[in-house]
Formats: C-alpha cells, sequence, structure tokens
C-alpha cells in the first residue's frame, strides 16, 4: 500500500462518514421534552481525586500506581449527575489543567439540559484538547438527563443490553511471579489482555507465563512499543499460534505505512488505540486499520463516542471499547456503549482500590450493566 493510496482512502472517507453518519439522536430527545423540565439552571462543580491502583501498572514505556482524576457533579433542579476525568499521563492532562478547563464552563447559560448536542459543541469549542476534562462534564450530563428521563442510556439508545460483551482483564508488564499472581485474580474472566512492548525476550515471557497457567484467549497490547515492522509482523504470526485475538497499537502512531504494511498481512486484526482519538480521526483509519479502540477520555466522552460507534460500524471497522484506570463512573457510563461493539476492555475500575461508585458489574467476565437510570451509578 503507497501513501497516495492511503491519502485517497483518508479524502474519501471524511465524504462517506459525512454522508452514513445518522442524525443526531440528542436533536430529537431535545425536542421532546416536557416543558415541565424547563425550569431551573445547571450548577457544574468539580474536585481534584487520585485514584489508586492495586499494582504497579507498567506499559512499554513507564510505570505508575496513581492517575490523577478530577470527579464532576452538574446539579439541576435537585436533580444529580455525576461525572469523571481520568488523565493517565500520555493525554497530555492534570488536575491543573482539568480544572482551569472546567473553570471556563458556565451551564448557567442553558436553561435545557436535553440539548446535548448543543451544550457539548459549546463545551468542545471552549478549547482544543483537554479530552478528559470534556468527558468529565459529558458524562455528569448524560447522567443528569437520564435521570431527568429515568432511563438509562442503553435503553434511551435502543441498544440490547444482553448483548453487552465479555470484558478482559489487564495484566501489565511484570516479573512472571506477579503476572502469575494477576492471572490468579482474573480467574473467571473468559477474555485476558497483556501488556507488551518492553523486548522481545519480555513480551514472550510474558505470554509464555500466562499459558502457563490458563488457556483463556489473549489480546495484546503493546502501546506503541515495537519500532520495527518486520518483527511486529513475525510476533503476530507467533501470537496468532498462542491464540490471541487481536493487537492494539503495534507501532508508533506515526508509522502510518508500516502500520498499513502490517495490518495487510497480519493474521489478526490491527486496532488503532493512540492513533485514534477523536471522531475526525476516522478518515484516517481504513486501509491502515482494521478497527478502532473507543475511550471516553479520548473522544470527550459519550456523545462523540455514540457518533464513533455507528460510523465505525458503517464503514465496516472493527471497535473495542476501552477504559483508562477509572472509577465506576466513566466504565459504568462506556458500558451502556457495549452492546455495539466486538469486544469490550472495561475493567479499569478493577484495578483500583479507592473506586467511590457502584455501577456496572462484571459477572463471570461478562459486563453486566446496572439498571438505575442515567449512566446506572451510586456515590458510596
Amino acid at each position: 500500500m503507497n501513501y497516495n493510496r492511503r491519502d485517497f482512502l483518508k479524502t474519501s472517507t471524511a465524504a462517506t462518514g459525512a454522508a452514513i453518519l445518522p442524525k443526531s439522536p440528542y436533536e430529537t430527545l431535545a425536542k421532546k421534552v416536557p416543558k415541565d423540565f424547563r425550569t431551573g439552571r445547571m450548577k457544574l462543580t468539580f474536585k481534584p481525586f487520585t485514584i489508586e491502583l492495586k499494582h504497579v501498572f507498567t506499559l512499554s514505556v513507564m510505570s505508575r500506581t496513581t492517575t490523577p482524576a478530577v470527579l464532576t457533579e452538574i446539579e439541576y433542579n435537585g436533580v444529580v449527575g455525576y461525572g469523571e476525568a481520568s488523565m493517565p499521563p500520555y493525554l497530555g492532562e492534570s488536575h491543573d489543567s482539568a480544572t482551569k478547563f472546567l473553570s471556563k464552563v458556565d451551564l448557567s447559560m442553558y436553561d435545557n439540559p436535553f440539548e446535548l448536542e448543543k451544550i457539548l459543541a459549546d463545551i468542545d469549542a471552549i478549547a482544543e484538547k483537554n479530552p478528559a476534562a470534556k468527558a468529565s462534564v459529558d458524562i455528569a450530563l448524560h447522567d443528569l438527563v437520564g435521570k431527568l428521563l429515568n432511563q438509562n442510556w442503553c435503553n434511551i439508545w435502543g441498544f440490547d443490553k444482553t448483548k453487552a460483551p465479555s470484558t478482559t482483564f489487564t495484566i501489565a508488564i511484570d516479573t512472571p511471579e506477579v503476572v502469575r499472581q494477576k492471572v490468579k485474580e482474573a480467574e473467571g474472566f473468559k477474555i485476558l489482555k497483556v501488556k507488551l512492548g518492553k523486548s522481545k525476550e519480555s513480551d514472550k515471557e510474558m505470554i509464555e507465563t500466562i499459558r502457563s497457567m490458563t488457556d483463556v484467549p489473549l489480546t495484546a497490547d503493546p502501546d506503541q512499543g515495537w519500532k520495527d515492522k518486520n518483527y511486529a509482523l513475525e510476533m503476530a504470526d507467533w501470537l496468532k499460534e498462542k491464540n490471541v485475538k487481536y493487537i492494539e497499537q503495534p507501532m508508533p502512531k506515526e508509522r502510518w505505512d508500516d502500520i498499513a504494511w502490517i495490518t495487510e498481512r497480519s493474521p489478526l486484526p490491527i486496532l488503532a488505540d493512540e492513533a485514534f482519538q477523536r471522531l475526525s480521526d476516522m478518515k484516517s483509519m481504513q486501509g491502515v486499520y482494521n478497527g478502532i479502540v473507543i475511550k471516553l477520555m479520548k473522544s470527550t466522552g459519550m456523545r462523540e463516542a455514540h457518533k464513533m460507534v455507528l460510523l465505525a460500524k458503517a464503514l465496516g471497522l472493527k471497535i473495542m471499547l476501552g477504559c483508562m484506570t477509572e472509577t465506576s463512573c466513566a466504565i459504568s457510563a462506556a458500558s451502556h456503549l457495549s452492546p455495539m461493539v466486538d469486544w469490550a476492555d472495561l475493567d479499569g475500575a478493577l484495578l483500583i482500590k479507592n473506586d467511590i461508585f457502584e455501577g456496572m458489574k462484571v459477572l463471570d467476565g461478562k459486563c453486566v450493566l446496572s439498571e438505575g437510570p442515567g449512566i446506572g451509578v451510586k456515590k458510596l
């Protein structure tokens, strides 16, 4: 695949996407709201929070034991919606940047919380980037509106909650002893996600250690850690033999041509994670990746993630719904999209030790959506 063809695909996909993306459901929702709901003003509050991980979380390029977060609340006529921004280092956000952005958000100017399309587009336009901070408002607003309707978002979108998939459980890079401990903790899960990309020896040791304990299907996430396309293809062939189902972001996201070369030859689907952030990135995916990884902290929240799902399905791209290390607030928000995706990686709340919400459950490895309204969470 040469550069000119990829350039053509990017252009043609943009035009096609604009034509096939359905009209936003939020526009219809806003027009159907009873006037009784339009009697107050929304108030946004927020506070920094530090997520504490159960184990050291090691990727191909770094390790950490905490994740900075910001918790948001939107109050309207006594009803409160909850939101969250989880900010791992690679997003480039922090407590300081998120609180500065959220300080610029004034929801009191809107008298109808059901106008999510307008409100969230306005918030997105306040400043560039800040996707997790924007997501914290988006999630809280969705939670509020769902509570006002007394419906959860899986129902509002018209999805079948029984089709929610099993979620992976993440095994980060570590010593064989710790990896075996993590595999024991993952008992009952039907599929495991394995972090790779540190070195050839480490990659194979990770897989072999897990395979010495279980034969459940695996997924591989090198986090851009593979630098040579021939090695990446060699690993794809080897991982296929080890019952791995797909590979996330095998090489640095800037290596478009090398990734397209791997995708064309790989026996496993290649998914874009770091390379895929916002809806506008969709035009670059076809012909380079087999699918995309959607995360609310990248997409600015549920509104844009919903559009991503619809467009990806129309374009024939596979979809993995992922997460950061998050509380059950953001995990539950994402779970309402899960019936529409091919794979889910919604274990973020299971990896932390200070969750302050209760929402989506994982039973026998399967995502079980909360029946509660909005995003379906309760604050503990």
